[in-house]
């Protein structure tokens, strides 16, 4: 006679499984390879010189050449995916993001989140989830925390509404509580190595560039991406996920796409350091053709020695005029997939 035991799997947690002051201890640390860097740069048409050549980055003072940015935001993205939005109909928006040490070959990252608002639905099928999240590395240092907010599905539609908690977010991180890499020096940069001339003093607040150049996402690309990142959630591999048959294209892909195409114009802004805030303004589907355009929002001096901070809007779009964002009615064009508000170091 078969023996009867408790389920093993995990189908992870619903809207209702959430509550304020939770705490989550994300599973499976990574340490870090090259292999991170080449998939990344395989991926997305990405050629900061800081993050593909250890001489330049030691020209700039730091002791090697960091992985990308994103490419670490990725890794402690995907740990928490599992926990946080692996029942989600989409990842809404960010805040308060900050990287705080560089990652290097060597590493390891694990993540952690603190739930820090909730809020159901009106057609009481789902919420919308709220977390702190923070990556650390093997010496429990933080190398980057953000905020983000996710919809997620309920699984017991007669589970009463939790008490609604919105957090109150930082509109922006102020350029003073950047966190620039130590030994940083810019005095001695190389524009021609760089790819582009322009510097920090170049760019108006106001400005606005259109990258010019687009890329068409490809199904089995994303699906690489995503696993690369170890990135659970079934709306994007599962094709019964979603009403429609179709499966989203994780929002950090599209990011990084936007960020590699922004190269032209803005080939100096190496060092993400400030995420004020972002949206997936629109869903993004395999065949799509991804172009970008920026905005300059703020500039500000930091301490490191030739080093300037920009503030910088990329926006991701599937066509349409670039520049063009929002309609009459305040609402993201149709064809706007990503609005992203960030803070990065530039050579003075």
């Amino acid at each position: 006679m078969a023996k009867t035991t408790a389920a093993k799997t995990n189908p992870g947690r619903f809207f209702e499984d959430y509550k304020v002051g939770d705490v989550i201890a994300h599973a499976v640390p990574r340490t870090v390879s090259g292999g991170e860097r080449a998939m990344y740069h395989a991926l997305y048409p990405a050629r900061n010189a800081l993050y593909s050549s250890d001489e330049f980055a030691r020209s700039c003072g730091l002791p090697g050449s960091p992985i990308d940015d994103l490419a670490a935001f990725h890794i402690v993205f995907g740990k928490t995916v599992p926990d946080i939005s692996l029942n989600a109909v989409a990842n809404l928006g960010y805040a308060e993001g900050r990287w705080l040490l560089p990652v290097y070959e060597g590493d390891t990252l694990r993540s952690e989140s603190e739930v820090i608002g909730v809020k159901q639905n009106s057609n009481g099928k789902s919420g919308v989830v709220y977390v702190r999240t923070r990556g650390l590395n093997q010496n429990d240092e933080v190398v980057m925390e953000y905020v983000r907010w996710v919809m997620v599905r309920k699984n017991n539609l007669d589970a009463p509404a939790p008490e609604t908690v919105i957090p109150e977010l930082s509109k922006v991180i102020p350029a003073s509580d950047l966190k620039i890499p130590g030994g940083l020096d810019f005095s001695n940069y190389d524009f021609t190595l760089a790819g582009e001339g322009h510097r920090w003093g170049d760019y108006e607040v106001g400005e606005t560039i259109d990258h010019v150049d687009g890329v068409t996402v490809e199904e089995a690309e994303h699906m690489l991406a995503t696993r690369l990142w170890q990135n659970t959630a079934k709306v994007h591999f599962d094709a019964t996920a979603r009403p429609d048959g179709t499966r989203l294209i994780y929002g950090g892909h599209v990011i990084s796409m936007a960020r590699a195409l922004s190269f032209n114009g803005l080939a100096n802004a190496q060092m993400i350091v400030g995420l004020n805030g972002g949206a997936h303004a629109n869903p993004c589907l395999s065949g799509t053709t991804i172009r970008a355009w920026s905005e300059v929002l703020d500039k500000a001096d930091t301490e490191a020695p030739g080093v300037g901070a920009i503030r910088l809007r990329l926006v991701a779009t599937s066509g349409g005029a670039p520049f063009a964002l929002k309609g009459e009615d305040g609402k993201y064009l149709p064809e706007v997939l990503l609005d992203l508000d960030y803070w990065a170091l530039m050579p003075k």
